[in-house]
């Protein structure tokens, strides 16, 4: 079997990046959360605060690899690598990267997370245990005003964001950020799966059983005998997907 650990050391930072950014579109593809070329996740390169990886423009997500990475500047100029950064790519990531310091940007239109921003409410509800670490944490953006063809559009989004993790994109889809690929990714899917409960649990007609605020908050906790913690459960759980891909989908770190 094998196994790629996610190394704390990091010998060489800039290769495991692009080779975790390369099975996070691998992963989008087998959890059905992409849309073949379109749609962005890129990462800060290591040791740097003003340049960032992404699959360039044109390859579908299956075939994403660590060689094909590829790296921009804000002004969409490509620094290293063959091939061009998407504008709305540009546009969005930049800007977001930028002025919330975040290392990881994930921006996608799945299917749930975008049919919940279809609805005049989209508000994520705390009404199961996965949803609740998502309370508090999510920044919404009520107005969309089409596609993104300008880095102003990028520093609006950053400024709502905030501190928040993820931001729901009403008639869009959603953004996601983290401080690492497996960390980012791991929001990502659980925020579709609660999304589809949600949903799922709405299209019963019957109301739904809203978690006290103090229930939320124990759930958020770090738990007392830590001796799995968040960090660790990122990490466990993105080795455990790259192993799903050698096994359904190999070649991304190629």
């Amino acid at each position: 079997m094998s196994v790629h650990p996610i190394s704390s050391s990091r010998p060489d930072p800039v290769r495991e990046a692009k080779v975790h950014l390369a099975a996070a579109h691998r992963l989008a593809v087998f959890h059905d959360l992409e849309e073949g070329i379109d749609n962005h996740f890129t990462v800060t390169v290591p040791g740097h605060t003003d340049r960032y990886l992404i699959l360039p423009f044109g390859l579908h997500w299956s075939e994403a690899r660590a060689s094909d990475m590829i790296v921009f500047d804000e002004s969409g100029k490509t620094l290293e690598g063959e091939g061009v950064v998407e504008l709305s790519a540009q546009c969005i990531h930049s800007p977001i990267h930028r002025i919330t310091g975040a290392r990881v940007v994930l921006h996608t239109h799945q299917t749930w997370a975008v049919a919940l921003n279809m609805l005049k409410n989209n508000r994520l509800l705390p009404a199961s245990q996965t949803a609740s670490f998502f309370y508090g944490h999510i920044a919404y953006d009520d107005h969309y005003a089409g596609t993104a063809d300008s880095l102003d559009e990028g520093e609006r989004l950053a400024k709502l964001m905030g501190s928040n993790h993820v931001m729901f994109m009403k008639n869009h889809g959603v953004l996601v950020v983290g401080d690492t690929v497996a960390q980012a990714y791991r929001r990502l899917y659980k925020l579709e799966r609660v999304c589809r409960a949600q949903l799922l649990a709405m299209g019963s007609g019957q109301p739904l059983e809203i978690l006290s605020e103090a229930i939320v908050a124990q759930v958020q906790a770090p738990p007392v005998d830590d001796r799995h913690s968040r960090a660790e459960r990122e990490k466990l759980f993105f080795e455990a997907m790259m192993r799903v891909l050698d096994r359904e989908l190999p070649g991304y770190a190629g």
